[in-house]
């Protein structure tokens, strides 16, 4: 009896100092970073918890996060057993780790979650499933962050504004508020012939909080980020994978390294902690050369058929407008992959193309050559002495382009990378050109190959060779001129993050209306960096043809493809009238004087979707520049981002001075219709 009390006093005394020197099961069970809180409970599901000035607010109730697909079905529920916590040092990141072991039937799951100094806003996931079985299982595809999101108090209409990193052939804008039965799957493959890539981050985001998801790799993967809102009080995220793969007993499966991160305001934070994250992972944003800032001026007004006639002669208002930059557009070669000269434009081949780039020279210009590299046509030279070049499916068919009626090519072959190379040097050596523009909707993305001359060692190496193969056109065009200006241009598509650091512009690329021109810029800004020139692409593409304030707005270059003399193009509608003239005169000379493009565009100051009117605001030399955006305002402006100093307010469009402001927050009353540009001079 005495040693039956003995016992039960030794064991209450080690609950209870079990209770009194460490934390209880539910705080042991959490990643916490400076703005981030990650809670697990008994059955490994979660929620995440973000915490702004002193406040924290739970995004939605727990769910199963993370969870692997086994024949058909997913296996959510994982008992919690055990948690681990340690310090990580490393290149990327100072922080904690935080890992948890559970168990389902037949499967072992660990969960590491490291938040880190570096990145407080994101908690980074490491996520492995081990057969614990006796058989092997049929697996089928993994989830990471699928995160329901609350709606919250006072959300008002919408709910939700999200961004969304799907490439699709409607090319649709790339942020939008949410409605309920929305659903898009944002698979960064193909999802359609020639349309697939896109950027590993899908965010939404209501008033007060917004959260974001993704994947950490250094190449590109197959995943999906899926963005939903079920209903009105709910939006979904998630980060999806597929596979076919039998995990026979003992083996283990790993998902790709994902994280989660909340902020506020919009989704700008989001991407630009994503690519900080990045670079230091070791990815390098060079800087642009200065020239890459220049207005530009593309023949493209005058479409394939163009003459060098028209081009010569439309140079004299091209300088008489101030441009910089002077772009030969397709039509100058024979087919998408010959890459030889047309003859009937260049019948003197070598001699002529490379005269045409001495007269843009001599009259002070740049010159710029469009390209569609990876494309080629059928009946081509190329393809008849190199079949082996082409990019093959599964089932042995040819990957259309669909609007070159071309194939592609296989970006991992090294002949293919020697090819392009050879064209570069041509270009820019031989020719004399100073500047590319990489064209095509099919450049941001291509489909696995399953050719079985390339000998891949797995069909997925197509689709990860490819910001290499940018790489090389990339670095060849910089070892021939260390100032050449390489614009992509994939058309519509929602950026490849990957092939970001291989050119030095990127480009509103065929904006289908200024909407997207400005939200173009404020995402590829936030993604690369104000050290690339973002270029607005063609005015005329704008709404009214006319819209040089949108891309002046956001901090990018201006450019044009008209017509000139009047009369001399096919088509009239690109003229440049007397009375265009005398706008794009206007125009140019406020972007030459204010030159935006080399400012700090501050993205964090205003939310694109809740904020009313939109704006945006640009800091240069001290000063502060605003845009506000709506189709009619009346009412008071909020000026941010000022120092606690006066200001002397100017409308930078009209020279109307206005008045002085006192920051840190100043407001002033207007009227206005489209836009309303301001500068804010510090006294």
């Amino acid at each position: 009896m005495l040693m039956k009390s003995w016992k039960m006093l030794v064991v209450g005394l080690a609950v209870w100092l079990a209770s009194w020197s460490s934390p209880s099961a539910s705080q042991r069970a959490q990643a916490d970073g400076r703005n981030i809180r990650i809670e697990f409970n008994e059955m490994l599901h979660s929620r995440v918890v973000a915490k702004f000035e002193g406040r924290e607010i739970a995004i939605g109730d727990f769910a199963p996060s993370e969870s692997l697909t086994v024949a058909g079905k997913q296996i959510r529920d994982f008992t919690l057993h055990e948690v681990k916590r340690e310090s990580v040092r490393d290149a990327m990141c100072t922080g904690q780790r935080v890992t948890l072991t559970g168990a389902a039937p037949s499967l072992k799951k660990i969960v590491a979650v490291t938040t880190c100094g570096e990145f407080p806003q994101m908690a980074i996931f490491e996520v492995q499933y081990t057969n614990t079985g006796d058989s092997s299982l049929s697996v089928e595809g993994w989830t990471n962050q699928r995160y329901s999101i609350s709606a919250g108090q006072g959300s008002g209409e919408p709910t939700f504004w999200s961004y969304q990193s799907g490439s699709y052939e409607k090319r649709p804008d790339w942020v939008l508020p949410l409605k309920t039965g929305f659903d898009q799957e944002n698979y960064l493959g193909m999802n359609d012939t020639d349309y697939g890539g896109g950027t590993p981050v899908a965010d939404v985001w209501r008033r007060d909080v917004g959260i974001a998801v993704g994947h950490l790799e250094l190449s590109p993967k197959l995943v999906s980020l899926p963005v939903a809102m079920p209903d009105q009080e709910h939006a979904t995220v998630a980060v999806q994978f597929k596979l076919k793969r039998e995990l026979k007993p003992g083996e283990t499966i790993k998902t790709l390294r994902t994280f989660v991160i909340v902020h506020q305001g919009d989704y700008f934070r989001s991407l630009a902690e994503y690519r900080q994250a990045m670079v230091k992972q070791g990815v390098v944003f060079e800087p642009a050369p200065d020239d890459a800032f220049g207005p530009i001026w593309c023949a493209w007004g005058f479409g394939r058929n163009f003459t060098t006639a028209q081009v010569y002669n439309a140079l004299p208002m091209v300088k008489k407008l101030g441009f910089r930059w002077v772009t030969l557009d397709d039509g100058w070669q024979t087919a998408e992959g010959d890459w030889f000269l047309n003859p009937e434009k260049f019948p003197g081949g070598d001699r002529d193309i490379k005269a045409m780039v001495d007269r843009i020279h001599d009259q002070g210009f740049k010159a710029q050559l469009w390209w569609a590299p990876l494309s080629v046509n059928p009946d081509t030279r190329l393809i008849k002495e190199h079949p082996e070049y082409l990019l093959l499916n599964a089932d042995g068919s040819k990957q259309k382009i669909s609007y070159w009626n071309a194939w592609y090519l296989c970006p991992a072959v090294p002949g293919v990378v020697e090819y392009h190379k050879a064209i570069v040097i041509k270009a820019m050596r031989d020719w004399g050109f100073d500047g590319l523009k990489l064209d095509g909707q099919f450049m941001n993305g291509v489909p696995p190959c399953y050719n079985p001359t390339h000998h891949h060692a797995t069909p997925e190496e197509a689709v990860e060779a490819l910001p290499r193969f940018f790489k090389a056109i990339y670095d060849t065009a910089l070892s021939i001129k260390p100032n050449a200006l390489v614009e992509f241009c994939p058309c519509g598509t929602a950026y490849s993050f990957f092939t970001m650091p291989f050119m030095n512009m990127s480009v509103a690329s065929d904006p289908k209306s200024s909407w997207q021109v400005r939200l173009k810029g404020k995402t590829l800004k936030a993604l690369m960096g104000d050290s690339i020139a973002y270029f607005g692409d063609h005015v005329d593409m704008s709404d009214g043809g006319d819209d040089f304030a949108s891309t002046i707005g956001v901090g990018g270059v201006v450019g044009t493809n008209f017509t000139w003399p009047v009369g001399s193009a096919r088509r009239s509608r690109g003229d440049l009238t007397p009375e265009k003239e005398e706008i794009w005169d206007k125009w140019i000379k406020i972007y030459k004087a204010e030159m935006l493009s080399r400012g700090k565009y501050l993205g964090t100051l205003y939310d694109i979707g809740f904020d009313r009117p939109e704006a945006h605001a640009i800091r240069k030399n001290g000063n502060m520049y605003y845009a506000f955006y709506a189709p009619q305002w009346s009412g008071k402006l909020e000026l941010r981002g000022l120092e606690k100093r006066a200001y002397r307010l100017t409308n930078y469009e009209t020279g109307e001075a206005l008045g002085t402001v006192r920051g840190p927050v100043a407001t002033w009353t207007a009227q206005f219709e489209k836009h309303l540009l301001l500068e804010a001079k510090a006294e």
